[in-house]
């Protein structure tokens, strides 16, 4: 049984998903921890530094299910170890021929890095793939409300108008620097280990780079060039990067919710009637998606935190540093995953009410305030018209088209005409070349 929440059976939905726990999971952790000693020992037959019939007994009889975690276990609380416990159940199942040659010169820290550089570049993958959704339904949110207009807010007030096209570009804008920024710190965080005690590699002696270049080759991660046991700037942007985009999102959920409030009632979450909203108030239908989306990057952004923290080591290894990261890593990973595949669905299947919209933005002619201060700044000057409208508005909104007539000398016709119809002209065209580029990325 878990004694945390987020990893209950009845709980764990809501902060992971199957492909994150695919990579992230205890079982999938072991396989890939076997994968790497399975691959460095083959690496090291082949520069000849443990015999090939070691090599070949690891790989043919180092697997997780023939494993007794339940003795690696024992055996790693007994030892106060990390992965003593792991070494021996190893040896309990690996030929006598392969049992002196498992996990052969190498640290904890050359395994877990490594693990983590395998890890980072599998979520991002995973991650990338529900941004670009999550970006292909914002452009197509934005080329169908192009011209819906609605009340622009700041400060929480309705102002000027917009359209929600221009709304949910900014949203794919943000999301395609997102996607950019996993693309370029890819080949930063996607590296290997191979340090050895202090970073020298010195049980390898002049093999170590080789033998870290073919590791690092066998397993499709970058050859770093040099230790980084006590460098952990690469795990530290992974964590901030993703720290980045769960915020991101967060700011997507949180508009959202505030829009589908039901006195706003602009905007709504897909829905499936097999949600309870309440128990007590059978009405209700929560924001479940949206909510969640900024819960989620609480997390994150706490998680990036740790991360950032491990940035400050000592000397050539510090378990400090390198033993948080166990549980900062993972968690940024699961709740930004989860948070992407989740703002994915979320969007693509929003619900989109222009009536409500338009109902919103004003039946007087409050909305238009600026419209017609940029008239009437052309022709008395714009401090003047500023002035004069924070008079007139001040007193109400009735009768405005009459009443700024009146005192602008202006005729009332002319008014009418600038308070018909909302100018959201410019939000289109910038809407419009979002679309055009973003519709344009693979």
């Amino acid at each position: 049984m878990s004694s945390r929440l987020t990893e209950s059976a009845m709980y764990r939905h809501a902060w992971t998903t199957p492909a994150l726990d695919n990579v992230l999971g205890e079982d999938a952790r072991l396989r890939s921890w076997l994968h790497i000693l399975t691959t460095l020992a083959i690496c090291q037959a082949e520069l000849g530094i443990i015999p090939a019939e070691a090599a070949a007994g690891i790989r043919a009889h180092a697997k997780v299910e023939d494993l007794d975690l339940d003795f690696v276990a024992e055996r790693t609380r007994t030892t106060s170890h990390s992965v003593l416990g792991l070494i021996e159940g190893l040896q309990r199942i690996l030929p006598p021929e392969a049992r002196e040659y498992i996990y052969y010169g190498i640290t904890v820290q050359d395994l877990t890095d490594t693990w983590f550089g395998l890890a980072m570049r599998d979520v991002s993958a995973i991650v990338r793939a529900d941004l670009v959704r999550v970006r292909a339904a914002c452009v197509r949110l934005a080329r169908e409300f192009r011209d819906t207009p609605m009340a622009g807010r700041t400060h929480g007030q309705s102002g000027s108008p917009i359209s929600f096209g221009l709304k949910a570009a900014t949203w794919a804008d943000e999301t395609s620097r997102n996607i950019d920024r996993l693309d370029q710190g890819l080949p930063r965080w996607a590296a290997g280990q191979l340090a050895g005690s202090t970073g020298g590699l010195a049980f390898f002696a002049a093999q170590g780079p080789p033998l870290r270049a073919s590791l690092c080759a066998a397993l499709g991660l970058a050859d770093p060039g040099i230790s980084w046991t006590a460098t952990r700037d690469r795990i530290a942007e992974y964590g901030s990067t993703l720290s980045l985009i769960s915020a991101s999102l967060a700011r997507v959920g949180n508009e959202i919710y505030e829009l589908q409030r039901p006195e706003i009632a602009e905007l709504g979450e897909p829905v499936n009637l097999a949600v309870v909203g309440s128990i007590t108030m059978p009405h209700k239908r929560n924001p479940e998606f949206s909510e969640h989306l900024d819960t989620l990057s609480r997390v994150a952004r706490a998680a990036a935190g740790g991360l950032a923290d491990g940035v400050v080591s000592s000397h050539e290894r510090d378990g400090r540093s390198w033993k948080a990261e166990w549980a900062f890593l993972p968690d940024v990973s699961l709740v930004t995953g989860k948070a992407a595949a989740l703002a994915a669905e979320l969007l693509e299947g929003l619900v989109v009410d222009p009536v409500a919209m338009r109902r919103n933005l004003g039946a007087d002619a409050t909305w238009a305030s600026e419209q017609v201060l940029v008239q009437l700044s052309l022709r008395m000057g714009k401090h003047s018209a500023q002035a004069l409208l924070q008079e007139i508005y001040a007193e109400g909104p009735d009768d405005l088209p009459a009443r700024i007539a009146e005192r602008s000398g202006v005729d009332v016709t002319t008014v009418l005409g600038w308070v018909s119809t909302p100018d959201i002209s410019t939000a289109a065209a910038m809407t419009d070349a979002v679309i055009e580029r973003e519709s344009t990325h693979p």
